[in-house]
């Protein structure tokens, strides 16, 4: 004379089973998840050295440390030709100086804003120094040199 159970005479504590014959899926199946998180890590490994700055420049090697920046930085690029570019666009080197202070403008920061040069290591010293002069004439007073990590010893 026992209590009649809600299980209808299932006493081994197992789920009912649906309708059709199959028993509902309680696990979360992760490996299609693994999977294309792999895929988009191999893709952003490969993908992120290409970001950097679209201007080619074979950069000279220290043993600086890195500055370490939150925001984008305002980039100066000057190639073997001689051509000057502002972040990633040509631009006449007559240009640069209004371009730079409009862009420092609507930044916010003003002439406090940190300016990196890029000078590849095979163009002639003055063209990146007139860059420089012309910086410093506008008032920039935080411009960096940007090298890369010296490699070997």
């Amino acid at each position: 004379m026992g209590a009649a159970t809600a299980s209808s005479g299932d006493k081994t504590g197992r789920r009912r089973r649906r309708r059709g014959g199959r028993a509902v899926m309680s696990e979360i199946n992760v490996t299609p998840f693994v999977d294309v998180m792999l895929v988009l890590l191999i893709i952003f490994m490969v993908s992120a050295p290409l970001l950097t700055v679209g201007v080619p420049i074979d950069l000279p090697q220290t043993q600086a440390k890195g500055i370490e920046q939150n925001t984008e930085p305002v980039t100066i690029s000057v190639n073997t030709k001689g051509q000057v570019f502002l972040m990633n666009s040509e631009i006449k080197i007559d240009e640069l100086v209004p371009k730079l202070q409009a862009i420092a403008q609507a930044r916010g920061g003003g002439q406090d804003e940190r300016v990196f040069v890029r000078g590849d290591k095979a163009v002639d010293y003055g063209t990146v120094m007139k860059v420089m002069g012309r910086l410093s004439t506008a008032g920039f007073r935080r411009v960096a040199l940007v090298t890369e990590v010296e490699q070997g010893g």
